[in-house]
């Protein structure tokens, strides 16, 4: 069992830890590539409320795709998740291992103005 935090408040600041297509107990749900991204947001999201934010609130994404050849079905389902302007994203591709078990990981940074 791994050990870190699901997010760490700082300021006005989330940080939110690496989240994937995994069920309450750590468990990987895997899927097509957009199914696993949709339970990697929800996760997100689930996240991202525990701390009084939401996905507008974010403001910086980290992306990683287990295939290159996945790109382009991510950009496109990327668009959906976030309203314009977009969050600040550095998208990495060909990094979860040889044999990944999951097909994308993400973390974020969320900001609200604590005043």
């Amino acid at each position: 069992h791994l050990y870190f935090s699901p997010a760490v408040k700082a300021g006005g600041f989330v940080f939110v830890s690496g989240q994937a297509s995994v069920d309450e107990t750590g468990t990987i749900i895997a899927g097509t590539f957009a199914e696993e991204f949709q339970r990697t947001f929800a996760n997100v999201r689930k996240v991202l409320a525990g701390a009084g934010m939401t996905l507008d609130d974010v403001v910086r994404v980290t992306s990683y795709l287990a295939r290159q050849e996945d790109l382009e079905e991510y950009n496109r389902i990327y668009r959906d998740v976030f309203s314009d302007p977009p969050p600040a994203r550095t998208t990495l591709s060909n990094c979860l291992g040889d044999k990944p078990a999951i097909k994308y990981e993400v973390d974020v940074i969320a900001y609200r103005d604590p005043s």
